[in-house]
């Protein structure tokens, strides 16, 4: 039966049954039309299989009210749009009842029964508040559209629970002959949800240019913001949507609207990158420096994300590569923090020395702090400061209160980038916290070997762990071979033999933990108490290497002597009886000539003591390499 001949006023036949029993004929009939393939006399919708609601944008957190769940099993023979709409269902918690089930099928006779009987079900609102109509736009199917608008025109106008009509329902699918006959029977287009979204910046949300088109064409508010303070022309530009921001701009958008955040459209387009929407929002007036709230501007957005041919177009249509956003940073540190490579080199030549430095970060700290050696090489060759320090600002949000891009480097373990640093002269001994110190403390022997070849302070001290001794020694002393490189390298070991005690007993000491067991420079925590060579010693934790320390720190010096607490640390074991002869004088005089050429030396030029004019065997035995 085709539409245009339906007299709605011919039900007399069906006038003795309830509303109930109507509703339940028609589900017998549709039901049983389900598993028979399409007939000739069937009525098909006019607009493609619609699609369940997804919502992508960056400040959604709703979607609309999602359809009822169809049938879990349907035979194979089911007509296409019915398969894909269950498959669009899918995973719903709610069943769809009789009547949702005959509307997404458009099973427009069953309807016509319905409407002939003046059935309530028809304009009753479901739980979500949803009405019969709502069904049909959301599933395109416009028959039905067509059925209940004639047989209830009022439905038009009604919201459900999210103050929706049906017309953003049939713009958010794209059914566009859905749209088209809702507008033309007085649908209101501008008519937002309980989020503000109009049925126009749902169609740019899920963009569709012919459903745009009707809109604008029935006089749809282009500039009307959504609660995020969206318009139309965002989602398009989020989209990269070219033909959509051309129809909005052409009817008026203003490409200078901000949201909440202060984001115009412009910032979205540069944010997705894309050149083509960013070109034509510059053609018409777009601001490329407008700023966001926090300061970031589209440059430095399209660095962040990636977006090497945005960030030309932006230079090219004179993006300001200075501007920084409330927390400092510049378009170079963003892509250098993001190890975005091609736009760093963009970057780097049109980026200001002065304005780095005002930042109180170099773009070196964020590559070395992230490894991003490849980038930290360019940046070294670009003649960025190697001995860059961070602001106090900066420095104070790392408990060590670090500074330098080396201890960054050193910090991670990253022995090439360390190396790469160190040959540019970067300087080990500018931290607070020596470098130096962490790859003692973690055991680094190659770290600990390249910092020392380039100068690091082998006497380093922790200022809030006072000691006579050097905390280099303190912090591994266990590791035999880092404290041999130690004092190979000029590391003074006569304070570990100062003990005011000496012969005298020695106080008791908790013993829990190490006298050094972590590396604090807490600038708010009291200094400790002085911490003795001897106490940290015969601690139980070094109980099986204390006698081969003392005895390679013997090696290191001259006449000695040894405190009541180191005597007691070698008479526990019988084979370091010899380790305390050591220390008895006096010493051979090779060893005193070996202490006093190294001490006149200097610490400072130990590494060049194969430079002397001595033979090769001489100079061995200067640098212990043989006893």
């Amino acid at each position: 039966m085709a539409v245009s001949e339906v007299d709605l006023e011919d039900y007399s036949v069906y006038t003795h049954f309830s509303d109930e029993e109507l509703l339940q004929i028609a589900v017998e009939r549709s039901l049983a039309d389900v598993y028979l393939p399409p007939g000739p006399s069937q009525t098909s919708s006019s607009s493609a299989p619609a699609q369940h609601p997804l919502v992508t944008g960056p400040e959604k957190n709703q979607d609309p009210d999602p359809p009822p769940q169809p049938p879990p099993e349907v035979s194979s023979s089911v007509e296409p749009q019915t398969i894909l709409t269950m498959f669009l269902c899918k995973g719903l918690k709610r069943e769809l009842s009789p009547l949702q089930d005959l509307i997404r099928r458009g099973d427009t006779e069953a309807l016509m029964d319905l409407v002939r009987q003046r059935s309530s079900n028809l304009t009753d609102p479901d739980d979500k508040g949803w009405t019969a109509l709502h069904e049909a736009a959301f599933y395109g199917q416009i028959n039905c559209v067509r059925i209940l608008v004639r047989a209830h025109p009022d439905l038009v106008h009604r919201c459900n629970l999210r103050n929706q009509t049906a017309l953003p329902l049939a713009a958010e699918q794209g059914n566009v002959s859905c749209v088209d006959f809702l507008l033309k029977n007085g649908a209101n287009p501008n008519i937002a949800n309980k989020d503000q979204e109009t049925p126009l910046f749902t169609a740019c949300q899920h963009p569709n240019t012919a459903v745009v088109n009707l809109l604008l064409r029935f006089g749809a508010q282009v500039n009307r913001c959504c609660r995020q303070g969206l318009t139309p022309l965002h989602e398009a530009c989020r989209h990269g949507h070219l033909q959509l921001c051309k129809m909005l701009l052409k009817a008026g958008a203003s490409p200078g609207t901000r949201n909440i955040y202060g984001i115009q459209p412009l910032f979205t387009a540069a944010q997705d990158g894309h050149v083509d929407v960013i070109h034509l929002l510059a053609q018409n007036g777009a601001d490329v420096n407008g700023l966001a709230a926090d300061g970031a501007s589209p440059l430095y957005e399209a660095c962040k994300n990636g977006h090497v041919l945005a960030a030309e177009v932006l230079l090219a249509l004179g993006a300001d590569t200075n501007q920084a956003t409330n927390s400092g940073l510049l378009p170079l540190h963003v892509a250098v923090k993001n190890n975005h490579i091609r736009i760093v080199s963009l970057l780097i030549p049109v980026t200001s020395g002065i304005r780095i430095q005002h930042s109180g970060i170099s773009p070196l700290h964020i590559a070395a702090e992230r490894n991003r050696d490849e980038i930290l090489e360019l940046l070294i060759q670009a003649n960025f400061d190697i001995n860059a320090e961070l602001s106090e600002e900066r420095s104070r949000m790392y408990e060590d209160r670090r500074k330098t891009v080396l201890y960054f480097s050193v910090y991670n373990g990253n022995l090439k980038a360390t190396e790469m640093l160190l040959a540019a002269g970067a300087n080990p001994n500018l931290d607070i916290f020596n470098p130096l110190l962490i790859a003692i403390r973690l055991g680094w022997l190659d770290m600990a070997t390249l910092l020392l070849k380039y100068g690091a302070d082998v006497n380093a001290q922790i200022s809030k762990q006072p000691s006579s001794v050097s905390s280099a020694i303190l912090l591994n002393m266990e590791c035999l071979p880092m404290l041999k490189l130690l004092l190979d390298n000029g590391c003074d070991a006569r304070p570990c033999f100062d003990c005011p005690y000496g012969q005298n007993p020695h106080p008791t000491l908790p013993m829990s933990h190490r006298p050094i067991q972590e590396l604090q420079v807490s600038q708010e925590a009291p200094p400790q108490r002085v911490t003795l060579f001897c106490e940290a010693v015969s601690n139980p934790s070094l109980y099986q290497v204390s006698g081969q320390i003392i005895s390679m720190l013997l090696d290191y010096v001259g006449h000695v002597c040894l405190c009541s607490r180191l005597l007691q640390v070698l008479d526990g074991r019988s084979d370091w009886a010899l380790i305390k002869l050591k220390a008895v004088p006096p010493h051979a005089l090779m060893q005193l000539c070996r202490l006093e050429i190294r001490r006149l030396v200097g610490v400072r030029q130990l590494k060049l003591l194969q430079n002397l004019p001595l033979p090769a065997l001489l100079i061995r035995f200067l640098r212990y390499d043989i006893h």
